[in-house]
């Protein structure tokens, strides 16, 4: 379909790659605890731009200059390891009774789920990797191909945004009826922050 090799395989593979808990999947349930499901949608939105920011520079070839230069590569990752372990110290630091570390209007969720996506430049080459699995020259349409491919990643993300945003924000009903346990959570969320910054910037 579209010069895509095993379509349903590649349905597949981006579905189990969303469900892997990782600084996207924390950002929609951040954003959801705090701005309910409006904003949960609009750090799902700003998921998917951020994605596909990544996986058109992908194919326009910014993952090759960035594994060619080190310094690049070097600095775009330090870049999004201090963002993510900045909003995790901050979620470490909250207490009961204080203002929402990320009570943001939904324009923010969105702009900071962007930030967090495209600030990881290892899913660049993950994207230069992980499209030629299902490219076959001999099929392949060009622009079309990888234009279908984005379209598809694109669907399969707000499709899974919209599912976990629901069960996250009737989940968040439970917590706000116990705020002990929402402060507990940010603690969690914070170390998964604090987390993923130095995983980000130190294991390759």
């Amino acid at each position: 379909m579209f010069g895509i090799a095993d379509y349903g395989a590649f349905v597949v593979a981006i579905l189990v790659f969303l469900a892997i808990p990782g600084p996207g999947n924390l950002a929609l349930l951040t954003a959801t605890a705090k701005g309910g499901v409006r904003g949960g949608m609009a750090a799902t939105l700003g998921v998917i731009a951020g994605d596909q920011v990544l996986l058109w520079s992908a194919v326009a070839g910014v993952a090759a200059l960035l594994v060619a230069s080190p310094s690049v590569f070097s600095a775009v990752q330090w870049a999004g390891a201090a963002y993510l372990v900045g909003l995790g110290f901050a979620l470490l630091k909250s207490k009961l009774g204080d203002a929402p570390v990320l009570n943001m209007t939904p324009h923010h969720y969105f702009r900071q789920a962007l930030f967090i996506t495209v600030l990881n430049p290892k899913a660049i080459v993950f994207y230069m990797a992980f499209f030629p699995l299902f490219v076959t020259p001999a099929i392949h349409q060009g622009l079309l191909t990888f234009a279908a491919m984005s379209a598809t990643i694109a669907v399969l993300t707000f499709g899974y945004g919209l599912v976990a945003v629901l069960l996250a924000h009737f989940l968040a009903a439970r917590v706000r009826a116990n705020p002990l346990i929402g402060q507990v959570l940010n603690k969690i969320a914070g170390l998964l922050l604090i987390g993923f910054g130095l995983k980000l910037a130190f294991f390759k």
